[in-house]
């Protein structure tokens, strides 16, 4: 088994940690988010060619209509199996949408206009609200789970870490400049579940020595159980986030444009969601019932201190 000592040089992970949230949330007001059509809104147009079409040609068609229609430069392309395409770009005019209709008709084949949908930004508005209000419904469902199952300063630690998972994957997919769309919040949502359900498998180990050690008569320190309960699920947490990566990768490499953003949001938050469970989780977790600890102390001590007004111990007062 692993002899990793997480307590002992928790500083070093706590400030790694702090200087990436740091760095991300500059990411996040300096940079900003590269709000894709479905919260800023904008067009789709879906079209179904006659005849088998060429990718890279709509592609390269698309791309040097830029020039002449600088609201493509944002636009993103999904292609299916049926020589369908369906184009989001920012909303274009009467004009520049004929201009882009017309030239892939002329460079790339004759096709029907199956559907064109304007998204407003009154509805981009109410997505993002949507959005926010799923992420703080979820949280908070979380927080309330771990107090009931555990106490308090699990709950503390779970949510701090998730905060964490969470900025930090925003603030990259910010500086990356990846488009947040739909499929980013439901990524986002994702991250959530599996980082918590990472955190509570160690969170639930460090209970269970705890309650034995209490029972021990070689009792340890609290900064030993949480170390020998990591190790104890080290490898299992290790290998169950490898083997999701791997399949993050394959959609990554292999799921086209339309599932980058999402694909890229997934292997940052899950990477950073197993960081966090063992490395800072666990270290909140210690600080928090070292904190706890020190505040009884100091509850008891004023107690035992305490004097009457007549200079007498509040405990052994007498009538005078």
């Amino acid at each position: 088994m692993l002899n990793l000592k997480i307590i002992k040089n928790q500083k070093y992970f706590l400030g790694f940690s702090l200087i990436l949230t740091i760095i991300s949330i500059i990411s996040i007001f300096a940079v900003k988010l590269n709000l894709g059509v479905d919260f800023k809104g904008g067009d789709l147009f879906q079209i179904k060619y006659e005849k088998t079409m060429d990718k890279a040609l709509v592609d390269k068609t698309l791309t040097d209509l830029v020039s002449e229609v600088p609201k493509l430069r944002g636009q993103r392309i999904q292609f299916s199996e049926d020589n369908t395409v369906i184009v989001k770009t920012e909303q274009l005019t009467n004009t520049e949408k004929t201009k882009v209709l017309n030239t892939l008709k002329e460079k790339t084949g004759k096709y029907d206009l199956v559907k064109y949908d304007t998204v407003g930004a009154t509805i981009g508005k109410e997505l993002t609200s949507n959005a926010v209000s799923a992420l703080i419904i979820g949280s908070i469902l979380i927080v309330i789970y771990i107090t009931v199952r555990f106490e308090w300063i699990y709950a503390i630690a779970g949510i701090l870490a998730l905060l964490h998972d969470i900025v930090i994957t925003i603030g990259l997919i910010a500086l990356l400049r990846y488009e947040a769309d739909t499929p980013f919040i439901a990524a986002i949502l994702t991250i959530l579940g599996y980082s918590i359900n990472d955190t509570i498998v160690i969170f639930d180990r460090i209970r269970e020595n705890d309650k034995e050690n209490k029972k021990s008569k070689h009792q340890k320190s609290f900064a030993e159980v949480i170390d020998h309960s990591i190790n104890q699920v080290f490898a299992r947490s290790l290998y169950t986030s490898l083997t999701t990566l791997f399949s993050v990768i394959v959609l990554l490499i292999f799921g086209g444009s339309t599932l980058k953003t999402f694909s890229m949001t997934l292997f940052i938050g899950i990477t950073f969601g197993t960081y966090s469970s063992i490395f800072i989780a666990s270290p909140i977790v210690y600080l928090l019932r070292r904190f706890k600890k020190e505040d009884k102390n100091k509850d008891s001590n004023k107690r035992k201190t305490g004097k009457s007004v007549n200079g007498y111990d509040e405990s052994d007062k007498v009538l005078v």
